[in-house]
Formats: C-alpha cells, structure tokens, sequence
C-alpha cells in the first residue's frame, strides 16, 4: 500500500496519540493489549517482571519477549528501537551490565518519561533515553552491537526506512532482534475499522 507523506505524517500522529494515552492512562481501554498480564501472556517471567519498575511494565505495549531471548553479551551496545515505557530496555540493561549501555529510543514523549522514571526508580545508570522517529536514529553509522525492535514495523508505513536506519546504525556483524505483528489475510472493512 503506498501513502503519501500526508497520510503518513497524520497515521504517525494518530500512533503516537494513542501509545501516549495508553502512558498517560495505562488501566485505561485502548486499542491494543498492554501492562503485567500481557507481558506475561508473551513469555516473560513474573520474576522478570517483578525486577522492573511496575510503572514501566504496565505501559509494556510489545508483541514478543524480545529482551528475553536476545542474546545480550556483557559490555554490548544496545539499541530498543521504539522502547516504550523502556521495560525491555531496562531488561537489556541487567544482561549489558555496567560496561555497556540501553539506548531507547520512542516518538511519544510521554512514554519516554515513564522509561527515564522507570530508570530512575530502579537506579539503572547504564541506559539513556531519546525522543525520535524511526527514519532518523540520531546516533552515528555503526554504532551499536544489537537492536531490539518489539512490534514497530506495524505501526509505520515507511517499513523500508526504518530498516534503512536500522543497517545504518547497527556495526557490522551485529544483531538484530525483532518480533512482529503479521496480517496473513486482507481484512475486510469492519474488521479493520479503528486500527
């Protein structure tokens, strides 16, 4: 499906709004899954999830357990592509340790501020938090080891972009992790009312 740059800019509004609103109003209804019980419906243990700061964990909006299965060596530099309220991040962060470094990075202002309280909580030093879209990382060519990416393609239209950035970014031989939603069939118009 091609969109111009218009309705790519007004769908990227509608998405941020709504993540926003799921940060600011997390026990809210909202049109996707998120918090404790999603996060442990994906295959995260209690026990992880226990070891992050409740206020992260219930803006956890992802599809997959990401951080979980990520092989994250000691001393890595990381990458959570649209980090959200920054539960994987500061998962990442644990299994990093303190010689490496989380980057975050999210377009909702809202959910970072919940990530930097988050890390601020758990008194987490070795991860950072930034606010920017997904076709402009702002970080040099190469610069990190791995990046996870927990269900981000879904919500933007220039899925070739943000691949483009992710290349750019990650050094050579590094890794990629990532868990997607997937439309296997069209859906009809009911159906696909409000997404």
């Amino acid at each position: 499906m091609q969109i111009d740059s218009t309705e790519r800019d007004e769908l990227l509004v509608k998405v941020r709004e709504a993540y926003s609103s799921a940060s600011d109003n997390p026990g809210d209804s909202h049109p996707f899954p998120l918090g404790f019980d999603f996060a442990l419906s994906l295959g995260y243990s209690e026990e992880l999830l226990r070891s992050v700061p409740q206020s992260s964990v219930a803006r956890f909006t992802g599809v997959s357990n990401v951080s979980v299965f990520a092989k994250i060596p000691e001393g890595s530099i990381v990458l959570d592509f649209g980090c959200g309220g920054g539960t994987d991040s500061l998962i990442a962060a644990a299994k990093t340790g303190p010689s490496g470094r989380v980057y975050g990075i999210d377009f909702s202002t809202s959910m970072l501020s919940r990530a930097c309280a988050g890390a601020s909580e758990s008194g987490v030093t070795n991860v950072e938090f930034r606010e920017a879209e997904g076709q402009h990382i702002p970080f040099a060519d190469a610069t990190f080891d791995i990046a996870l990416v927990n269900g981000i393609f879904n919500l933007n239209p220039d899925r070739s972009g943000l691949f483009q950035e992710l290349a750019r970014v990650i050094r050579p031989g590094g890794v990629l992790y990532g868990a997607e939603i997937v439309l296997r069939e069209p859906m009809d118009d009911e159906e696909g009312e409000g997404l």
